[in-house]
């Protein structure tokens, strides 16, 4: 299915640093480490992203060197509050490819991760459905 809109702020980026995900149950809290993160992000500004639940806690952030499993596409953003049917369209050809998506959505964009060692997989099958990735992408990945 392609893209919703030919649109600039549905461009992709394929950052170039790794990331982690880690889940916590919800009674053992944020841990002290990644508390102490957030509070230094404004000297080291990333993506940082917690979510609570009353099930768990889940925590995204860049990882220290090429030690994270995962990458991360961006959509390019901001989009429109209103603009639907973008993560949908986004996931298909990842599903259809068999890549497993982890996706963080903020006010102005949705961040989309995918296991490092899947990166070109899903890199190929958007391009195939007729995504466009910006020039600034890395083009390459090192699983």
């Amino acid at each position: 299915m392609p893209p919703p809109l030919n649109h600039p702020s549905l461009e992709l980026q394929l950052l170039a640093q790794t990331f982690f995900v880690k889940q916590f149950p919800v009674d053992a809290g944020v841990p002290a480490a990644v508390a102490s993160g957030l509070n230094a992000a404004h000297e080291t500004p990333g993506i940082f992203s917690i979510t609570r639940t009353r099930e768990e806690i889940s925590i995204v952030g860049e990882a220290v060197g090429d030690d994270g499993e995962w990458k991360c596409i961006k959509i390019a953003g901001p989009m429109e509050f209103g603009l639907t049917g973008v993560i949908c369209n986004f996931t298909t050809p990842l599903r259809d490819a068999n890549v497993p998506v982890f996706a963080v959505s903020t006010w102005n964009t949705d961040y989309v991760l995918v296991p490092k060692e899947k990166a070109d997989a899903a890199v190929a099958a958007l391009t195939e459905d007729g995504w466009k990735f910006r020039e600034n992408s890395e083009s390459s990945t090192s699983a």
